[in-house]
């Protein structure tokens, strides 16, 4: 059966000229964000005006379209601030909307929450959130700065996590399918910076920066109650998830696969781990349902470490690591060279470096980006995902190992080389939107594999692809 992942991307077209624009503020239309939000249509704008705003709104059962969503958007970025309180904003069973440019700061709880409601079979939908800030939290225990549970088709891009809770995660997931995190930043988190467990499947995790990014950086599985999976009978916390062209800067162990399969780790730089580079673990354990850990892959990354590591890879009980794949990464111990190598003997790896200096411009300073004279040029993996490096350049064939290309290439949205396609999932297959300059273009159909499933004409700006095995496409 082929592995699907589906680039979900909530389109924002511009606002036709019926709809409304609903201020909120003191002094405004509405005073607080909860009763703009349940007056809005597709279409219309909720635009909170400067204050500090003190939750929590419990906002339920609004939805935009698929062409007019609802947006929320904060004038200001810095000066619209929800500060405080057991929550900033709690979404229930909605759907088609963006949530966008302001900060949540101060909670007692979760920073925000968006869910399903508990209805499994109907879960909240095409949900983007972008451009916001979530600052210090004032909780201390399991508490995240954006809690989703039974979340489908979303996207998170552009948005700073920082000083969460010791004990909880910047972005926690139970049950949320086909989403991707994109160019988000992650500075002092507690437990995890992202973590995806109870069902979670088809997530994208691109470009991002992870520093200082707690236990477990990206937590790729987990524990989870049986009742609260999505859907309840799912036999993995995790799957069929991509984390491509990240940087990972400390944290006690970069990457966990946690009771996940078909995972797939490829084109990261990870620097000065604490005590692990990468876990594999079980911990919901029922043979009779849950598969082991496996079936996963580390390729294409870079890994510059120092002697004071515990071990390499942790290994768990109850897990399949002879199922996993690594090949093709670099890893430097700067303190002994000779002493690069991993030792666990259950892994087997292949054509990978070990104990070359990776040539990194600044290495004490964390600046991961490699010399021009560096041996990761041309060493990765060849395939055709990850196509884009974290600073937007397009990666040579075969790539460079780690998230940044050295090929001295202008980003691709400097040089306009690759229009932006958005691909939006739905039942019988996709729907493909380019923009209107780039029309008429062809495009390569992949599947997460990188084997070529079709190639489509489109024709229009926004066309219909019943390809079921959709992962990506490029012109």
């Amino acid at each position: 059966m082929l592995l699907l992942f589906i680039a979900i991307s909530t389109l924002v077209l511009s606002v036709p000229a019926s709809a409304d624009v609903l201020h909120v503020g003191p002094s405004q239309q509405y005073a607080e964000p909860r009763a703009a939000c349940l007056q809005a249509r597709p279409g219309d704008t909720v635009l909170l005006h400067a204050a500090i705003y003190r939750g929590a709104y419990w906002i339920e059962n609004i939805a935009g379209s698929i062409n007019k969503p609802i947006v929320i958007r904060g004038e200001s970025r810095d000066a619209v601030v929800f500060d405080g309180g057991s929550e900033s904003i709690h979404f229930s069973d909605c759907s088609h909307l963006v949530v966008e440019n302001f900060t949540v700061k101060g909670q007692i709880g979760n920073g925000m929450n968006c869910d399903d409601g508990g209805t499994i079979e109907t879960p909240t939908h095409h949900i983007t959130f972008r451009d916001l800030t979530f600052a210090a939290m004032s909780a201390t225990g399991n508490n995240d700065q954006l809690k989703l549970s039974g979340l489908d088709s979303f996207v998170v891009e552009n948005c700073v996590f920082e000083d969460g809770s010791a004990g909880g995660s910047g972005v926690d997931m139970v049950g949320c399918h086909y989403g991707v995190f994109r160019g988000n930043t992650f500075q002092r988190q507690g437990s995890n910076c992202i973590q995806a467990k109870g069902g979670c499947r088809f997530l994208r995790i691109e470009r991002n920066r992870f520093i200082d990014g707690g236990q477990r950086a990206l937590n790729l599985g987990g524990s989870t109650g049986l009742q609260f999976f999505r859907p309840l009978d799912a036999p993995y916390e995790a799957a069929d998830i991509q984390v491509v062209a990240n940087v990972f800067l400390r944290s006690i162990a970069p990457i966990a696969y946690v009771g996940c399969v078909r995972v797939s780790v490829s084109n990261n730089t990870i620097i000065d781990p604490v005590r692990w580079v990468v876990r594999i673990l079980q911990e919901t354990v029922d043979p009779s349902r849950f598969l082991p850990c496996g079936n996963n892959i580390f390729q294409n990354n870079l890994i510059v470490f120092r002697s004071s590591i515990s071990r390499h890879v942790n290994i768990g009980g109850n897990t399949d690591p002879s199922s996993f794949t690594l090949r093709n990464n670099c890893w430097y111990n700067v303190d002994a060279p000779a002493s690069s190598r991993p030792q666990e003997a259950q892994l087997t790896e292949t054509a990978s470096l070990f104990g070359q200096d990776p040539l990194l411009r600044s290495y004490a300073t964390g600046d991961g980006q490699p010399l021009p004279a560096s041996p990761l040029r041309g060493a990765g993996y060849a395939s055709t995902e990850p196509a884009i490096d974290i600073d937007g350049r397009q990666f040579a064939q075969p790539p460079s190992i780690g998230a940044y290309e050295i090929d001295g290439a202008t980003s691709v949205d400097e040089q306009n080389i690759q229009p932006t396609i958005r691909i939006t999932r739905t039942i019988g297959g996709s729907w493909v939107e380019v923009a209107d300059n780039h029309l008429p273009i062809q495009v390569r159909v992949f599947d997460l594999l990188g084997s070529h499933v079709a190639t489509v004409d489109v024709t229009a700006a926004r066309q219909f692809i019943s390809t079921a095995s959709v992962a990506f496409v490029v012109p």
